[in-house]
């Protein structure tokens, strides 16, 4: 069997974690071959290793049938191995064209050939149906146009294998179904193409081969055709997953939050969010859909105090917190589990004892007289850490920058619920998370949701909104386009809503 890619009994180990434990994965040329593991498994390391931008302490690669050493990323430029990474890495005040050439520019009487450079990119977006404008600036197209700028930029350097890491966690429901008819071209081309994921479904309808692995070992090699989603979730996981939320009907209590004709402007001075009028009830969830960019982010940080209102009030418990500062308002029941957990939800140089603290550090019993009570804070980091199963290498003392995003994830949640605020703003919970960190963070916010809480969902994930909530509210260019129960809609009706066509039912 001839493969493009071998990656023999490769091990990797960091400060006493083994990343790579003996993996081995074969690809065939021209295959889209997916790389499937929970959070923290080792995937992103061993593409990493590929990519050149770590070395493995043992094993052997081989590219089309020869032993390579990829020592850095030029070299594996240079056979031709590209990698998409899950946070790009574009420079925003630059065209298209700029960020594609960046590194290899061509010069011409001493000026750099820009022209020619555009055309060359035009052809390929043409011939993989990229659709993508050379001239644009990189801070006025969507995430989705991004991530195609970076797969132009590794097809312009001639790559013929192809790594995607995460490749659809930034995307809306269309933008997958796009990228995945793009990653069918460049197979049919003859491109090679790696997908580190941990979406089920997208697997099942792009890849031929899959390679599960968990905590750091491969387990199995399969063919996706003949291996059931719950299998694959199974191998990933070493367990049964439930993929439908068991959900008991909402027991609804008085309206906890009321959002009435709130304006807001985004950084560019224009209005993001125009009239909007909400409001959820204790023990409901209210799912807000809608596509990345459409005014979501300015109403949850105008909610939480990240961003002053135009116009409009906000009311908790009939308390108006329009106005107050960002402690007033959790004081006033306000819990906030944010999109970006590493802008808003984490200090990444702080441990993660002290991550669990930052918003009662200022109280009894973590401090008195303005100073911290480290036993204290030690118990409570313990607690929540059993509880909330937070998985890292050191226990309360780990630095949050080094723990996987599922768990990340997991430590800032805990910290939320247990303030138990009456009103939750929940903003992408489950980004980037495997099917089992998912399953468990569904349970919890239901379980928050039983307990009386009020949970407002914002999620570009449509299954997650479907799944979760008990009423959904539509945004489409910074308006309520309509709000409906869950149980009488489907992705289908959400979808033609997120693209603005009206309902009008529910409130």
């Amino acid at each position: 069997m001839d493969y493009i890619i071998e990656m023999l009994n490769i091990r990797k180990e960091f400060t006493g974690i083994v990343a790579n434990d003996n993996i081995t994965i074969q690809v065939k040329k021209g295959e889209i071959h997916a790389l499937l593991g929970e959070n923290g498994a080792g995937k992103s390391t061993l593409m990493s290793i590929l990519f050149g931008l770590y070395q493995p302490d043992r094993g052997v690669i081989k590219v089309k049938g020869k032993e390579v050493k990829i020592t850095n990323p030029n070299i594996a430029n240079d056979l031709g191995i590209g990698m998409v990474h899950q946070h790009f890495k574009l420079v925003h005040n630059f065209t298209v064209t700029e960020n594609i050439i960046l590194g290899m520019e061509k010069v011409s009487n001493g000026k750099i050939d820009i022209k020619t450079a555009a055309a060359k990119i035009q052809e390929l977006s043409a011939r993989y149906k990229l659709f993508v404008d050379p001239n644009a600036k990189i801070e006025d197209i969507s995430v989705g146009m991004q991530q195609r700028v970076e797969i132009l930029k590794m097809l312009y350097r001639d790559a013929d294998i192809l790594i995607f890491d995460e490749p659809t966690a930034v995307l809306t429901p269309q933008e997958i179904l796009e990228l995945m008819g793009v990653m069918r071209n460049m197979a049919a081309e003859g491109k090679t193409i790696l997908v580190i994921t941990h979406k089920l479904k997208e697997i099942k309808a792009v890849a031929e081969n899959c390679t599960v692995i968990s905590k750091g070992k491969s387990i199995a090699t399969v063919d996706v055709a003949e291996t059931s989603i719950e299998r694959l979730a199974e191998l990933m996981v070493g367990r049964r997953i439930n993929f439908k939320v068991d959900k008991q009907p909402a027991k609804l209590g008085e309206v906890a939050i009321r959002i009435e004709n709130v304006n807001v402007m985004n950084h560019r001075g224009l209005k993001a969010v125009k009239n909007v009028s909400l409001s959820a009830r204790y023990g409901e969830i209210l799912g807000i859909a809608g596509v990345d960019g459409n005014g979501q982010t300015e109403l949850i940080e105008a909610i939480t105090g990240l961003r002053n209102i135009e116009s409009g009030k906000i009311f908790i418990n009939d308390i108006d917190i329009s106005t107050l500062p960002i402690r007033k308002r959790n004081e006033n029941g306000l819990g906030h589990i944010p999109e970006d957990r590493h802008k808003y939800g984490l200090v990444l140089d702080f441990n993660l004892e002290d991550n669990l603290i930052l918003e009662n550090y200022y109280k009894e019993p973590f401090s008195k007289n303005g100073i911290l009570n480290r036993e204290q804070i030690r118990k409570y980091a313990d607690k929540l850490i059993t509880q909330f199963d937070v998985r890292s290498a050191e226990g309360p003392i780990t630095k949050a920058r080094s723990m996987s995003g599922g768990n990340q994830q997991k430590a800032i949640i805990a910290r939320e619920v247990d303030r138990s605020p009456c009103v939750m703003i929940v903003a992408q919970p489950t980004r980037g998370l495997d099917v089992g960190a998912i399953e468990y963070i569904h349970k919890r916010l239901l379980q928050e949701r039983d307990n009386g809480r009020t949970i407002i969902l914002f999620s570009l994930e449509l299954d997650e909104i479907l799944n979760v909530s008990d009423r959904i509210a539509v945004m489409f260019e910074g308006e309520i386009v309509g709000t409906c129960n869950a149980e009488d809609t489907d992705e289908n009706e959400l979808g033609l809503m997120m693209a603005g066509g009206r309902r009008n039912t529910g409130e």
